[in-house]
């Protein structure tokens, strides 16, 4: 069997060792990094704001080159950060904001960006992973989209890992979800007749100045428009860099999935807009700490629709040589818990700098 390729993007927030305060100095950190004899042009990219930088893998066909690569890539700029005296931190939202607004990264699409919404822009202070999966076509790709968006809130609590804004503990799982979920063109994406649907949806977003360019297409799953993949987007950043493969070998076998439900025939699921949007709500206000919407549409344990998704993916995984890894990986997600859990555990018992303390020293963590 040919192996599905599979690439990662993190984003990652720079701040101050002393106060966790966001610093914006992202463009040194980028120039420093580009001095490193083991990254490549194009691994380091900037972001939105000047206090966010992001890093993306080569193309892989294993989770062993996924982790090797981001591991690499962590260890580049948390060295970059700490020479311009700053540190990294793989968290999906700063517990602490900057004493000042935080510039807009000087490019045409971010400027315009700030004069279409530019307190949306001012608090955009998020880090997400972007998971891209190869499909054989645009086809395909719109398809699978069909069949895993009922998977995405489900993806959204088992990665949350932003409770904290501002100081405090905002009461949700991932607080990055619901910030992101502010923006025209966003959530769970709609279903599509197939790509000549979605190309001509998106034609009359951009006809309607919905949206400035399809980089604006915020939906929590998209065709890549780079790429020949299906860009998964609905993971906050993980702590860990094996939280992170976890996911890619978990969504590398979802889309498998969907390929392989696609060629036998067998039905798309259809749920409702409106519980789709509750699904993903309940998602990021409880993690997987609370119960929530399954694909059926029905309440359910969160640990139960856990284990529905292993099911749903498990002859893939095995396919793929990645059921041990990812199994194990996710196990000792459920006795763990998720970012957002320990997050706010280290919070509580030990107060906001140990919080700072402990998301800095995860960044580069294997």
């Amino acid at each position: 069997m040919m192996t599905t390729t599979v690439g990662v993007e993190e984003e990652y927030m720079l701040v101050e060792p002393g106060t966790g305060r966001l610093v914006p100095r992202a463009e040194k950190v980028r120039a420093a990094v580009g001095l490193e004899p083991f990254v490549t042009a194009g691994e380091i990219q900037p972001e939105l704001l000047q206090a966010q930088i992001e890093v993306a893998t080569p193309v892989c066909d294993t989770l062993d080159e996924v982790g090797g690569h981001l591991l690499r890539l962590r260890h580049a700029v948390a060295g970059a950060a700490e020479a311009h005296g700053c540190r990294i931190v793989a968290s999906g939202t700063p517990p602490l904001r900057a004493a000042l607004p935080v510039p807009v990264t000087d490019q045409a699409r971010y400027r315009a960006l700030q004069r279409q919404a530019p307190q949306l822009v001012a608090e955009q202070l998020v880090n997400g992973m972007h998971v891209h999966v190869a499909v054989p076509s645009r086809y395909a790709g719109v398809q699978v989209l069909n069949r895993i968006r009922v998977w995405l809130p489900l993806l959204t609590a088992m990665s949350a890992n932003s409770p904290v804004w501002e100081g405090h503990d905002t009461g949700f799982a991932s607080w990055r979800t619901v910030v992101f979920g502010r923006w025209p063109v966003s959530g769970v994406p709609p279903r599509f007749a197939d790509d000549s649907d979605y190309d001509a949806r998106v034609r009359r977003l951009l006809a309607a100045g919905a949206i400035g360019d399809t980089g604006q297409l915020y939906w929590q799953a998209r065709l890549s428009e780079n790429y020949p993949t299906v860009e998964i987007r609905c993971l906050d950043v993980q702590l860990r860099t094996d939280e992170a493969v976890m996911f890619a070998g978990l969504l590398r076998a979802l889309v498998d999935t969907a390929l392989r439900e696609t060629a036998d025939g067998i039905e798309e699921p259809d749920p409702d807009p409106e519980l789709m949007d509750a699904a993903m709500w309940q998602a990021a206000r409880y993690g997987l700490s609370g119960d929530l919407i399954d694909p059926g549409g029905g309440p359910r344990r969160a640990e139960d629709v856990v284990h529905r998704l292993l099911a749903h993916v498990g002859p893939a995984l095995e396919e793929s040589g990645d059921g041990r890894e990812v199994t194990a990986l996710v196990h000792r997600l459920l006795r763990t818990g998720t970012g957002a859990d320990r997050q706010r555990h280290t919070m509580a018992e030990y107060g906001l700098d140990a919080l700072m303390t402990m998301i800095v020293e995860a960044g580069g963590v294997p």
